[in-house]
């Protein structure tokens, strides 16, 4: 139970890297994935998001659900909190926690205490920029590569290969007529699983302060499947520097 837990935490933080084409035609798809979202201004105007909801999580003994909240604030700070119902493996309820402040991270679990956040996971927490990292890719110094159009589903995706200068690189999949993400593929680093490609789908967008947010996100690997449901997001809400750091 602790490899899957630590390993969700690390799959539901994993970065939003930047959807983006290649030189002649990369300042388009931007241009489009950003107006698809709700626009450069509406971006500009985020500095934090609340979301709540359930969260199941695939175990050798069977589903784990519980509730899942995520705080994230500018430029690159994330918080998520669940707690799972374990009743059913004959144990109570238990609260995973993990958090990033820009610099350093924490994974706790209440019942076996702190697992390490493996160094590549850490750049990938800092490439995490809210509320997307495409407002100012090019300061990061991202390479971008186009590979062949898929398809994802039922619906034509354009494929991109997104390396950062630190952390994982990823294939992202946007949706051809809306211009989202609709899909994430990358490699994470989980403590003694060592390296495992995982794949997010992100479906059913809702406009939120004129954003549109992904109200679910599955991630599943060779190892588990988690799927989030989110019940409430808000935006620009007063959080706390501190809940971001170590206690």
């Amino acid at each position: 139970m602790k490899k899957l837990c630590t390993l969700f935490l690390l799959l539901i933080l994993s970065p939003q890297l930047p959807s983006i084409a290649s030189v002649q035609n990369g300042d388009a798809v931007i241009e489009k994935h950003l107006a698809a979202l709700g626009g450069r201004e509406a971006l500009g105007k985020l500095t934090s998001r609340k979301s709540t909801g359930t969260v199941t999580l695939t175990t050798p003994g069977g589903p784990v659900s519980g509730t899942v909240e995520i705080l994230l604030k500018t430029p690159n700070k994330s918080h998520l909190q669940m707690t799972l119902d374990l009743s059913a493996m004959g144990a109570g309820k238990m609260t995973i926690e993990q958090a990033f402040d820009g610099t350093a991270g924490y994974s706790i679990n209440s019942m076996q205490g702190q697992t390490e956040i493996p160094a590549k996971q850490i750049d990938n927490l800092r490439n995490n920029v809210f509320p997307t990292p495409l407002l100012a890719y090019k300061d990061r110094g991202t390479r971008i590569e186009v590979l062949p159009n898929e398809k994802i589903s039922d619906k034509d995706a354009i494929a991109l290969l997104v390396t950062p200068k630190a952390g994982s690189p990823a294939r992202m999949f946007l949706d051809a007529e809306t211009y989202l993400l609709i899909r994430l593929v990358t490699t994470i680093t989980a403590p003694q699983l060592g390296d495992i490609e995982q794949t997010t789908d992100l479906s059913d967008y809702r406009p939120v302060n004129g954003v549109k947010v992904p109200f679910r996100v599955v991630t599943a690997n060779a190892v588990q499947t988690a799927s989030i449901a989110l019940d409430t997001v808000e935006h620009n809400v007063a959080i706390d520097d501190a809940v971001f750091v170590k206690k």
